[in-house]
């Protein structure tokens, strides 16, 4: 399945979660009662996302250093958690997993794929928590799991796991009751080093990707 149809399935599906709730209310989204964000609620999130990594990667070794590495983008389904230290205060974590393809060009080189675990932590700050449509920024940390790594045409081709750090924003807009429609951007800035051959090439990648979700959230 291409990128395109995996972010045209996600986004349908993050779209038909919502207009199935609003449908499935009663009264309309513009005058249903909903529940403000406050103190020690704890919402759960189910969003599609995709990542597109951002990514600048050259071979140290590979054709006297010539090399340029592109990964793949990837659409899969996300689901997160927030908890409310205050009204306007939030800790968010995110959890999904994505595969990407690793091509080389200069020369043409089929560097096989990798799933990536990216759980990020993130503080936000919501504005207007007492509104339908409330609006928030946030920044944390990431820590990246490299897994199921296929060499393609080579021996084997490893990822470093590694830190690092993300910036977000976002919005909720309340339809009814505890529920409510979320989109959500993050910049995620991530290196790792990448080991070829065991270790006969090496390769230092800023993967930097962006992460586009929409989806629903339920507030407990």
């Amino acid at each position: 399945m291409s990128f395109k149809s995996k972010l045209l399935g996600t986004a349908l599906l993050g779209g038909m979660m919502a207009a199935s709730l609003v449908a499935a209310n009663p009264a309309s989204a513009q005058t249903a009662e909903f529940k403000t964000k406050q103190a020690g609620d704890i919402v759960i999130r189910a969003r599609g996302i995709a990542m597109v990594p951002d990514e600048d990667t050259y071979d140290h070794n590979i054709n006297n250093g010539t090399g340029h590495g592109q990964l793949s983008n990837d659409a899969v389904p996300e689901v997160d958690f927030s908890y409310f230290v205050t009204d306007n205060i939030a800790f968010e974590l995110i959890a999904a997993t994505t595969q990407h393809d690793l091509d080389w060009a200069n020369p043409t080189l089929d560097a096989g794929s990798v799933r990536l675990l990216p759980p990020t932590l993130t503080v936000q700050y919501h504005f207007m928590p007492e509104s339908r449509w409330s609006p928030y920024v946030g920044a944390g940390i990431n820590y990246t799991f490299f897994y199921d790594s296929k060499p393609g045409q080579f021996n084997s081709v490893e990822y470093d796991d590694g830190f690092g750090y993300a910036f977000q924003a976002g919005f909720d807009y309340a339809i009814s009751g505890p529920w409510s429609v979320n989109f959500d951007v993050k910049k995620i800035y991530l290196d790792t080093d990448v080991s070829i051959n065991n270790g006969a090439n090496t390769s230092k990648a800023h993967l930097d990707p962006w992460v586009f979700g929409l989806g629903v959230g339920y507030r407990f």
